[in-house]
């Protein structure tokens, strides 16, 4: 499935359209941490022309704008508050909508598609009145193959607003790969005594929870150690033993297999042995956003950090071309991984610049900082 509207490009003439601009490095720094700032279609064609960064980046995560009709601005006097005054700074406008908007999008998504490694994994942040239609957008450009996940993020405590619908308290993230093969480190979450008193119901004689499971698995493997015969017993028709007969012998002997009255035999699975291995990361993710943000729409920088270890390694290069407040290359600067920024925002760069350098004080252009400044020249 794809999306028809007016004045979609070919994906060749959004590749190969001349430009007529170029990067230009404002600073001594030799690294591989990049903020590039200009319009971020004309600074990644540069990165993919001038740069040769094709397939160079391990990990997108972008925030765009929700195509909300929306000029936001910050209040001159207090840095920290989101204003809807005309006489405070504009941070940036998101005032595209419908096609206009898809396109503007998806211009900027086939680019970053060209610079991701065969490795890469991509993250979307929008929310439910544009997701639907920017999903098929993202199905066209990644191959629904590629699609991972639609993941669910809580933003906000519930409100009382008086409209004739449920309240909203999430967004979206949509979840895609480059390829088959991606980066992909499990996350875990810590069982809580709830999780514990619901998935382990059962008690021993020394007063130790567990469960049991069964020790047969879906598949027939009749020439195999794990289709032969214990104790007697056949495997169920369709299925095989987990493990050979001898390690069912040793899990017995260990008194780790639990018998039905029935003779019916189970693996035993204490809980104290899970603890600390956790449960597997669902895809409802609460990461409120700040309540007092430095940028409009700011977004949580624990929800980053989780993004950005589960889907890169240790010296791997990130990057958002949205960048706002700078959260995503913060966090990927603690997590050391190396990170490419891009905004056309003066406002969101100088957020973006104090909060890497953690200093009010800084200055854009100050040739002690540890990563690469670069801006968009006319050729």
């Amino acid at each position: 499935m794809h999306l028809e509207y007016p004045n979609k490009k070919k994906v060749s003439e959004i590749l190969t359209k001349p430009i007529s601009v170029h990067l230009k490095k404002t600073n001594n720094i030799t690294s591989t941490n990049k903020l590039l700032i200009g319009d971020n279609y004309q600074v990644m064609r540069c990165m993919l022309d001038d740069l040769n960064m094709a397939s160079k980046v391990n990990m997108v995560y972008i925030d765009p704008p929700f195509s909300t009709n929306t000029v936001f601005r910050i209040s001159e006097d207090r840095a920290n508050t989101i204003s809807s005054s005309n006489e405070d700074k504009t941070a940036y406008e998101d005032t595209l909508k419908g096609s206009e908007f898809i396109e503007f999008l998806r211009e900027r998504v086939i680019l970053l598609r060209e610079l991701m490694s065969e490795t890469g994994s991509f993250y979307l942040h929008i929310d439910y009145k544009i997701g639907h239609y920017v999903k098929v957008m993202l199905d066209e450009i990644f191959g629904v193959e590629n699609f991972r996940n639609d993941i669910t993020r809580i933003k906000c405590n519930p409100k009382n607003f008086k409209r004739k619908a449920y309240g909203n308290i999430k967004d979206l993230i949509l979840f895609y790969t480059k390829s088959k093969d991606y980066i992909w480190n499990e996350p875990k979450v810590l069982l809580s005594e709830n999780d514990i008193d619901k998935l382990f119901k059962k008690i021993d004689h020394k007063g130790r929870r567990y469960t049991t499971v069964p020790i047969h698995a879906p598949g027939e493997t009749a020439n195999g150690p794990t289709g032969k015969p214990w104790k007697g017993m056949e495997p169920p028709k369709g299925r095989h033993w987990r493990c050979s007969p001898e390690e069912l012998e040793q899990l017995d002997e260990k008194g780790l297999i639990e018998w039905s009255k029935t003779g019916n035999p189970r693996r035993i699975i204490y809980a104290d042995e899970k603890i600390e291995n956790g449960k597997k990361l669902q895809d409802i993710w609460e990461y409120k956003d700040p309540q007092y943000p430095d940028y409009p729409t700011q977004k949580n920088r624990e929800l980053l950090d989780l993004i950005i270890s589960t889907s890169s390694n240790e010296g791997d290069l990130v990057m958002d071309c949205f960048v706002g407040s700078g959260t995503t290359i913060v966090s990927a600067n603690e997590l050391r991984r190396n990170w490419i920024g891009i905004d056309k925002s003066k406002e969101a760069i100088e957020v973006t610049v104090k909060r890497l350098t953690k200093t009010k004080t800084s200055s854009l252009f100050n040739s002690n900082m540890p990563y690469e400044i670069y801006n968009l020249e006319n050729s």
